[in-house]
């Protein structure tokens, strides 16, 4: 049987014009004709420019129309509203007027043309409405020659890539980065005093406190805010004003550095034109430095993660060492299993953020003579990199770390059973006698202390005395002959 269905309505359109020419535009849309043509030729998956550029482009529409004004390069009139309207957008008021795939041209010119066309429509409208009028056509405003005025989108895309990343660092990664720490350097804290058994190659090793190791997780994390930070500073340097390949053609020779102070002054960033702008626009090893600190995040937390995993694995048949938080149903089979989730869902991200930062580094790799045209790719990975840190580290703070506790009866029980108390031995019995000793415990079952005597190695008290394992946590002098 044939299935009936409603007749289509073809959505109302207005022509717009471009260089090559009309095209119908929704007639909805503030966007205009190089918007349209970039959605019928770029129709690729489902992944969007990211917002943020297009807010980091508005920022830089905004701050470009009142230096042109200063400068004497824009009617006063025209200027004001594309300031207007590029805060506006930039402020998040219309991003459902930016639809275009991330992929898309290697400079990203379509998505800084779509910004161009919804704020030379916003402004228009707005210099119509003070005149009394209906919107004009063609616009007052036009997104080339106005809004688009002493740049290119060679030095425009890259500028509103450094923008975005560096408050992207700023607003969510740090916050979220220093919440974690204060939240492992807690329980470091609170467990300063649980002793229990360390390990290397994930086999008994010497005693350390649990306090000791989430202290070192927290140190991990402090290291990588240093690189984070460090890795800031060639992010604060912009491309604006280098126009097409880096010469500053067709604009002011004041318009870049210009540009750049206004928006440090208005975003609270140290931002400056960058020394070198041919360097600016063909390369982007600023943001490949930065992201490689975000990879060095990422490993930093795959690797607590997975600590904190096996401690809490069980609950009866792992380590058990900590409770985990019982978030959740862990299966849909099994009644009553919880699962790790937050850690499984931190070293994805973390996997991610590494897949990322090889995607990077080829596509940076990849600039030819004067533009490298991989920007719309390598901001892509950079901001995802940046939320998913950032949510993920939020997240596990609050739904892991947080809730958190100690098994101390497992703890001490590992602890008692490990044969590696025997290293407080060796200084006093020998390295190959303290070997022969932890080798006969384990081959007959025995705890190390019934071995030693059983061996005559050393006395109860002398094992009682040396083998302590909270005088294991730190440097000892060697025994006197």
């Amino acid at each position: 049987m044939q299935r009936m269905t409603a007749p289509s309505r073809k959505k109302a359109t207005r022509t717009e014009r471009d260089s090559f020419g009309p095209i119908d535009v929704p007639a909805d849309a503030l966007w205009g004709a190089q918007t349209a043509r970039s959605l019928h030729f770029f129709a690729i998956g489902e992944q969007r420019m990211p917002i943020e550029i297009v807010h980091a482009l508005a920022h830089v529409k905004w701050a470009a129309a009142c230096v042109n004004r200063e400068l004497g390069l824009l009617d006063a009139s025209k200027a004001d509203a594309i300031a207007a309207a590029a805060l506006a957008v930039a402020g998040g008021e219309f991003d459902a007027q930016f639809p275009l795939s991330v992929w898309q041209t290697g400079s990203g010119t379509q998505s800084n043309m779509n910004v161009n066309e919804v704020v030379a429509s916003l402004a228009s409208h707005a210099l119509d409405a003070a005149l009394g009028g209906e919107p004009s056509a063609p616009r007052r405003v036009h997104p080339n020659d106005d809004v688009n005025l002493g740049q290119s989108s060679n030095d425009v895309f890259p500028t509103a890539m450094h923008l975005a990343a560096a408050l992207q660092v700023r607003e969510r990664l740090l916050p979220a980065l220093e919440g974690l720490r204060a939240a492992l350097g807690s329980k470091a804290q609170t467990w300063a005093g649980v002793v229990k058994i360390g390990r290397t190659h994930l086999q008994d090793a010497t005693p350390v406190t649990l306090g000791q190791e989430f202290g070192g997780y927290e140190a991990q994390l402090a290291m990588c805010g240093v690189v984070v930070r460090q890795a800031l500073v060639p992010v604060h340097a912009l491309a604006i004003g280098g126009t097409a390949v880096g010469t500053g053609l067709n604009t002011h020779p004041e318009f870049g550095s210009r540009v750049a102070a206004l928006l440090a002054q208005r975003l609270s960033l140290p931002l400056v034109q960058a020394p070198n702008l041919f360097a600016a626009m063909a390369g982007h090893e600023a943001l490949v430095g930065l992201h490689s600190g975000l990879k060095m995040l990422a490993i930093a937390l795959a690797k607590i993660g997975g600590d904190i995993r096996l401690m809490g694995s069980g609950p009866r048949a792992g380590l058990g060492e900590l409770q985990l938080p019982e978030n959740e149903p862990g299966s849909s089979i099994m009644p009553g299993k919880v699962n790790p989730t937050q850690v499984e869902a931190l070293s994805m991200v973390c996997a991610q953020v590494l897949g990322h930062d090889t995607a990077i580094g080829f596509a940076a790799s990849q600039g030819h003579f004067e533009l490298n045209v991989y920007k719309p790719l390598i901001a892509l990975n950079t901001l995802d990199s940046l939320r998913l840190l950032a949510d993920a580290m939020n997240g596990f703070a609050q739904h892991c770390v947080a809730g958190l506790q100690v098994n101390e009866a497992r703890v001490d029980e590992l602890l008692q059973r490990s044969l590696m108390l025997v290293t407080a031995l060796a200084p006093h019995i020998g390295y190959d006698r303290a070997a022969q000793v932890a080798k006969h415990a384990q081959a007959h079952g025995l705890t190390l202390r019934d071995a030693a005597l059983a061996l005559g190695a050393v006395s109860a008290e002398q094992f009682d005395a040396w083998a302590d394992p909270r005088h294991m946590l730190g440097p000892r002098p060697a025994a006197t002959p």
